[in-house]
């Protein structure tokens, strides 16, 4: 067995108990969002003469990937088209309004997942699993309350409000390792939020169960088992401190008799320009742990990506730990759902990222041709021991892949996923609360 074992540490409820501390977070959320909602019926004047508003904007990545070694030892090179994406992005009543629908094709283009080393999740290993057709498909109701407060309503199926971005919208093509650790999506959720001045509170409720395949939906029996909440501070424009906790019940066992993830979540963000062109950074910390504390999983990114004119070369570090599960014959993939705690060993991925992509646009903006190349090499090590180590698994420690490509996108430029309400525009913008239309 791996990770730490944590003594001393408060007992939390067995799996598959029965779960009485989240009523309360659930009153609480509920009470919040009618408050909030009632804040703007009285806040605002109504607005149904403002014409509603329709945004269309999709992409898609054809990639060729070589990755050596993998699971079983020697090479593999994959053609693929990733990232297919149709999104809605809708508003009405003066944008107090809106609607987010993206629809994901993976489950057609990668129904065996991407050949990413280290990915993990959803019974999947060394590939990145295909998301669900429905990947967003969120309502929010919002606005300004007078100039110095903005608030949000949001519901449906999306993104949790915890950790960064989702990676799809970041510079790298390749999914970090911790895509698991510092980000919850692709479940059924309520949430509120609040901006009052420089700083963002969110606060949620949803299903813990991760889906098994694209076209699965989350269980409805399960919603509220779980929450989160994210403090956001915006100090100076172009700047973003987070912080987040979240509590999932029984991710990785959809019937709910799993073990609870507890996590945590920091992160600083930065836009900003910078030597004529224009900078991005991130740099996030995320802790998960797993059994009653007695699995710890870590992980420590830094991103930064410089764009001037049509350049834009970008770098990534990562050190992440990934649980390391009992597999299938095919060795990309594990048993779904655990049937009991099958945890083999835990594997600290050390990698660096670094790539070129060059932008081209076209249609006056809106349409963008970026091919690009992208090479990832590092070590996998085995952390406290365990039974299943790299040596084993891929024959060695050395990690190496290479890709090249072409994204082609419409109007997708700075759309930002799983950031419902506009709670990161100022109170007073109205034109930057949401999607440009």
């Amino acid at each position: 067995m791996c990770g730490s074992v944590r003594p001393g540490r408060p007992q939390r409820r067995a799996a598959g108990a029965s779960t009485p501390d989240r009523i309360p977070v659930i009153l609480l959320t509920s009470r919040l969002a009618l408050a909030l909602y009632s804040c703007l019926l009285v806040a605002g004047q109504a607005t149904a003469q403002a014409r509603p508003t329709v945004g269309v904007m999709g992409q898609a990545i054809g990639i060729v990937t070589r990755v050596d070694p993998i699971p079983g030892g020697g090479t593999l090179t994959e053609a693929r088209l990733v990232q297919p994406l149709l999104m809605l992005h809708a508003q009405a009543l003066g944008g107090r309004l809106r609607a987010v629908a993206t629809l994901n094709l993976e489950g057609q283009t990668i129904p065996d997942g991407e050949l990413t080393p280290g990915s993990w999740g959803e019974g999947f290993n060394d590939r990145r699993h295909p998301h669900t057709y429905a990947h967003e498909l969120m309502l929010t109701a919002g606005g300004a309350v007078g100039r110095w407060a903005r608030v949000a309503v949001s519901g449906g199926k999306g993104f949790v409000p915890f950790g960064s971005d989702d990676p799809m919208s970041r510079p790298a093509l390749r999914y970090p390792v911790n895509h698991h650790l510092a980000q919850i999506l692709e479940r059924a959720v309520l949430m509120a939020g609040v901006r009052a001045g420089p700083v963002a509170l969110e606060g949620a409720v949803f299903n813990g169960d991760e889906p098994e395949r694209p076209g699965q939906w989350p269980r409805g029996d399960r919603f509220g088992d779980s929450w989160a909440a994210r403090l956001t501070v915006i100090p100076v424009p172009g700047v973003e401190l987070s912080g987040s906790r979240a509590r999932v019940h029984s991710p990785e066992h959809r019937p709910g008799a799993g073990t609870d993830a507890w996590k945590w979540h920091v992160a600083a963000q930065v836009e900003r320009p910078l030597a004529g062109g224009e900078l991005y950074a991130l740099g996030e910390w995320a802790r998960t742990e797993e059994g009653l504390g007695f699995f710890v999983f870590r992980s420590l990114l830094a991103e930064v990506a410089w764009r001037r004119g049509p350049h834009r070369p970008y770098y990534r570090f990562e050190r992440s730990d990934r649980p390391e599960d009992l597999r299938t014959v095919d060795l990309f993939r594990s048993d779904r759902p655990h049937l009991e705690n099958a945890i083999l060993g835990t594997t600290r991925f050390t990698l660096h990222t670094i790539g070129y992509l060059h932008d081209r646009p076209l249609a006056a903006g809106r349409l963008r041709l970026q091919p690009f190349v992208e090479g990832t090499f590092g070590t996998a090590r085995t952390v406290d021991g365990g039974l299943l180590t790299p040596e084993i698994l891929y024959g060695g420690s050395g990690v190496r892949s290479l890709s090249a490509g072409l994204r082609i996108s419409w109007r997708v430029e700075g759309h930002r996923m799983g950031r419902y309400g506009g709670l990161l525009a100022p109170p007073g913008d109205v034109e930057h609360a949401g999607h440009p239309e």
